[in-house]
């Protein structure tokens, strides 16, 4: 009796944490507004109005928070989900060593994956994002979470799977990145073009455009992180088969991907001056990485991983 309890739970933690989806219905009046302005910001970011100005590449936050069979951003099961994220907030970073709230978290994102500048906080735009990403988590339980400012759906998984990757990761060689570029060319290509440059509706992976502008995410963004960026890949891609690469086709494929130019990341880059931002909640104030020095942090020479001297 005492193991049937056990497992019924068990089935029942899983249901809770694959469970996705929007609410059915947008609050009333001007609760109900934002959300919707929230929604369409994060599914234009690049283009829309409010945000344009703050992006530096040709990313939306759709990109990496994908959508789920409702067709909203952040409403697929995989890590990056927006399921649930509100209720972990506030939430310590040990990356800016400070209790962040959710539009700081929200903000961040555009100096390192928007390559960008950091929104101030309770603009429009700030206040929208963050509206959009609590309507996702709303009649969900509230549990800050002191470890990580990330989602109750993402948390453990993404602690687990990027220690997973890191012992994998700084493990790599030269033939690790020719498999990742082979694999890439067969189940990545078609959707993000043999260069990276982004299909259509699918977003750019690394590399500049012709009037030399940065495409994708910069250094600073985790996307860029070797370990991180395969948890992520491992659980979304290829799109729609979520969890089919292995742990060293996911781990191979990034270290190729992650290997190619892409803007370096320097925090005060990312901020707008003292007299217009404000405050900034963060006892870090500087930060700044290269793919070299990404490389690094895993024990890795990029010069012996790509076979050349093409990266700085």
């Amino acid at each position: 009796m005492k193991i049937s309890k056990v497992i019924m739970l068990s089935i029942a933690s899983s249901i809770v944490l694959m469970a996705g989806g929007a609410p059915k219905e947008y609050p009333a009046g001007e609760v109900g507004k934002m959300v919707k302005l929230g929604e369409e910001i994060m599914a234009k970011t690049d283009t829309h109005p409010l945000t344009k100005d703050m992006v530096g590449n040709k990313l939306q936050c759709k990109s990496c928070h994908l959508k789920g069979s409702d067709g909203k951003t952040g409403t697929a099961d995989g890590i990056g989900t927006f399921i649930g994220t509100a209720t972990a907030f506030p939430a310590f970073s040990k990356r800016e060593k400070t209790v962040q709230t959710l539009q700081d978290r929200i903000n961040n994102c555009f100096m390192r994956s928007m390559n960008g500048k950091r929104p101030i906080i309770d603009t429009e735009a700030s206040i929208a994002m963050a509206t959009y990403v609590t309507w996702l988590s709303e009649g969900m339980p509230m549990k800050m979470d002191t470890k990580r400012p990330c989602s109750p759906n993402n948390s453990a998984r993404w602690a687990k799977n990027a220690k997973k990757f890191a012992g994998i990761q700084k493990k790599a060689t030269h033939a690790n990145y020719e498999n990742g570029k082979k694999i890439f060319a067969a189940k990545c290509a078609s959707c993000h073009g043999g260069h990276g440059q982004g299909m259509a509706a699918f977003p750019p992976l690394w590399g500049k455009d012709a009037k030399g502008k940065w495409l994708s995410y910069n250094t600073g963004a985790g996307m860029s992180k070797l370990n991180k960026s395969a948890a992520w890949v491992q659980s979304n891609m290829p799109l729609g088969q979520g969890g089919t690469l292995s742990d060293q086709e996911a781990a191979d494929v990034m270290l190729f991907v992650d290997a190619q130019p892409r803007a370096d990341f320097d925090l005060k880059k990312g901020l707008f001056p003292a007299e217009k931002m404000g405050y900034y909640n963060s006892n870090v104030h500087e930060e700044k990485h290269s793919v070299r020095s990404n490389f690094k942090a895993m024990g890795l020479d990029i010069d012996k991983i790509r076979g050349d001297k093409e990266i700085k």
